[in-house]
């Protein structure tokens, strides 16, 4: 192929443990060399040469389809908190959401709080994230990130005058609550360099930035901070939270200028969370329970360790404890059972309890916002694979539900015309693991179909299905899609991601091939047109399965991918590097680089065949490092043997989560389908 990109080779050894690496392209990580940014550049104008000149009209196409599924002047499901109702809406042709509140009643004349297409305007990446409203409801605080890198500037918004005041916080993570005094501000500001959320800090309305005060600082590498109020507004709650523990100190929300006071030392293994109620405090504990269970104390005790503890809800080996949500008169628990979300209501008074039943055997549901304490209604969010996402009230004293919303999608949509399902492979040592489906009606499951399998299977994220308008230009066009539900998400319990972590890490990528071979051998994939897509995690889970089993896959689509494990989890001066030991292992331990040498895909690359490649970065990426891609790029560029496509994209003004706006993230989205239509035709 012509035009191929070159980028010099300039050799580093890289020691550890008495063993050398060589690596030839680790100079790519000077972000500011005006040579790496002119290898990025080629990277793309290559893209568009080979790929985008070719397929302009199709991928043009994908996104009209998409872009005509979006209502563009549609609104959220308002929530009532004290005396207003807040919710956004978007505007036809408009990128950003528009915050808006009504006081007292859905008729009342609406107030813009803000409107993001005008504080957007002349910014190439725009994002909110984070936003809290006072507690007299009359100031609004949100954290603004400009580049997508996660590093936000936070302001705080007058609502009386719809004008911001002087106030600037510069190097926030965007996370941040208000005191019951309306006046101060704690917030979390993160270390320049490394990027973790490393202090809290407390600011006074009206006061310059430089005069806030230090309040607490993580010394802990390993650790990232973070703040919020319990359920009962009575605290707020200092989080040191790794991998595989948590601490938490708490200030009553009424004297913001007090000390902190720790709840529970932080003891490795020991993962709670943590709330208040009433006169009780409320922890979902793994403390003997690997599952998790759920534990109280009394608030009037003056020593709040675990040996004090209540046991309210026993340990299951069969379920999964995520998440609680606490009512005046109810409690509300996400469980996970089987790879499928619960919601389950437990009356406080009687104790009576019960589950809310679901339409479909394969689905997502969660608990959606519920500020009020006192309510008797809980919010819920629902989709599945056929069904658009869907916002329901359901009452918990009734047991009936209202549905609020259900996603609209012009032109009209039948989910009569899709089918979806949930099978089982068998993996190498006979686990089985589900894989979720979704095609056409129309297309034949005979083994002739183009497939696209998604994974992910890290941090015990759970790969819940959920359902995608932009989806539907696949299967129009005869794909399959699945998810292949492997070892190292949540899916089936905590023992999955256990399974699925550490020295365990190669069964996230068997599993992910045994789920492509299952497809095959059902007839739900053709062999010669099975893709597969990941991106963060889930591309170093493509960059291992390409390495492993390069002739089983048509195409590969990596985003934004974490493919040069061991160089990274040494260099503890790279974002959230010492964050990840728990996870992957600490390569300064001989037993862990060995392992991790075994599987990274950028020391594995080796001279054969590989797939049809794409890989999408951003320049700007604060999780995995533009690098990365670059570097596995180039180092398959020199040794494979094949003459199948490899593309580099790299967005050169947004980060880990692409493109900011609401129609210009489906660009990238309609690239990566192009990319696999193109492939199979």
């Amino acid at each position: 192929m012509n035009n191929i990109p070159k980028v010099a080779k300039k050799p580093r050894s890289l020691v550890a443990h008495g063993h050398t690496r060589t690596d030839d392209y680790y100079w790519l990580n000077e972000r500011e060399n005006p040579e790496v940014l002119a290898y990025l550049e080629t990277e793309n104008e290559h893209t568009h040469l080979v790929f985008g000149e070719k397929t302009q009209g199709l991928q043009d196409t994908i996104f009209a389809e998409m872009r005509s599924r979006i209502k563009e002047d549609d609104n959220s499901v308002p929530y009532r908190w004290r005396d207003y109702f807040y919710y956004v809406r978007y505007e036809t042709g408009k990128e950003y959401p528009i915050y808006c509140r009504k006081k007292g009643d859905l008729a009342a004349k609406e107030e813009i709080i803000l409107n993001g297409n005008v504080a957007a305007k002349r910014k190439k990446y725009f994002a909110i994230m984070g936003a809290d409203i006072s507690p007299n409801q009359n100031l609004w605080g949100y954290a603004v990130d400009s580049k997508g890198r996660r590093i936000c500037n936070l302001y705080i918004r007058d609502l009386s005058t719809n004008k911001n005041l002087t106030d600037k916080i510069s190097n926030v993570s965007g996370n941040f609550v208000w005191a019951n005094d309306n006046q101060t501000l704690f917030y979390t500001r993160m270390d320049k360099k490394t990027l973790r959320t490393h202090q809290v800090w407390r600011h006074i309305v009206g006061t310059d930035a430089k005069t806030d005060v230090l309040i607490y600082e993580e010394k802990d590498e390993t650790y990232d901070v973070g703040v919020y109020t319990t359920t009962s507004e009575k605290y707020i709650v200092i989080g040191s939270t790794t991998t595989l523990a948590n601490e938490y100190q708490f200030l009553a929300a009424d004297n913001p200028m007090g000390e902190f006071r720790l709840f529970q030392e932080r003891i490795r293994g020991h993962e709670y969370s943590f709330d208040h109620v009433d006169d009780t405090f409320f922890m979902l504990t793994n403390w003997e329970a690997q599952n998790f269970r759920l534990m109280t104390v009394s608030e009037t005790d003056n020593d709040y360790g675990q040996e004090k503890w209540k046991e309210q809800l026993a340990h299951r080996p069969a379920v999964l404890l995520e998440s609680m949500s606490i009512f005046q008169d109810f409690m509300v628990l996400e469980e996970r059972k089987n790879g499928l979300n619960q919601i389950r209501i437990i009356n406080r008074k009687t104790q009576e309890d019960f589950y809310i039943p679901m339409a479909e055997d394969c689905y997502s549901v969660g608990v959606g916002t519920n500020p009020e304490y006192t309510s008797h209604i809980l919010r819920l969010g629902y989709e599945s694979m056929t069904t658009p996402s869907s916002v329901f009230d359901f009452d918990m004293k009734n047991k009936t539900q209202e549905l609020k919303k259900q996603r609209e999608i012009p032109g009209g949509y039948n989910p009569n015309d899709y089918q979806s399902a949930r099978i089982w492979a068998t993996a190498n040592d006979g686990t089985q693991v589900p894989i979720s489906l979704v095609y056409n009606k129309e297309t034949k499951i005979d083994g002739s179909a183009p497939c696209l399998l998604y994974g992910y299977g890290s941090y015990g994220i759970s790969m819940d299905v959920h359902f995608s308008t932009a989806r539907m230009s696949l299967l129009d066009r005869g794909f399959v899609y699945a998810i292949a539900h492997i070892r190292g998400g949540q899916d089936l319990g905590r023992n999955w991601y256990e399974d699925g972590k550490l020295f365990k890490k190669m069964n996230t990528f068997t599993d992910f091939i045994a789920c492509g071979d299952f497809l095959i051998q059902e007839k739900y994939a053709s062999k010669d047109k099975l893709c597969a897509a990941g991106g963060s995690a889930g591309g170093l889970l493509m960059g291992a399965v390409a390495n492993l089993r390069p002739e089983m896959w048509k195409a590969i689509v990596a985003s934004v991918p974490f493919v040069d494990v061991v160089t990274t989890m040494l260099d503890d001066t790279i974002p959230l590097t010492t964050g990840e030991y728990d996870e992957w292992g600490n390569p300064n331990q001989k037993e862990y680089y060995d392992y991790m040498l075994s599987y990274s895909p950028y020391d594995n690359v080796s001279s054969k065949e590989y797939p049809n490649m794409l890989i999408i970065t951003g320049l700007h990426d604060s999780q995995v490092q533009y690098f990365e891609p670059a570097k596995w790029v180039a180092k398959l560029r020199e040794l494979k043997t094949d003459n199948h496509i490899l593309l580099m994209h790299t967005n050169m003004a947004a980060g880990h989560g692409g493109a900011s706006g609401r129609f210009e993230r489906l660009r990238e989205v309609s690239m990566e389908y192009a990319f696999l239509i193109w492939i199979n035709e």
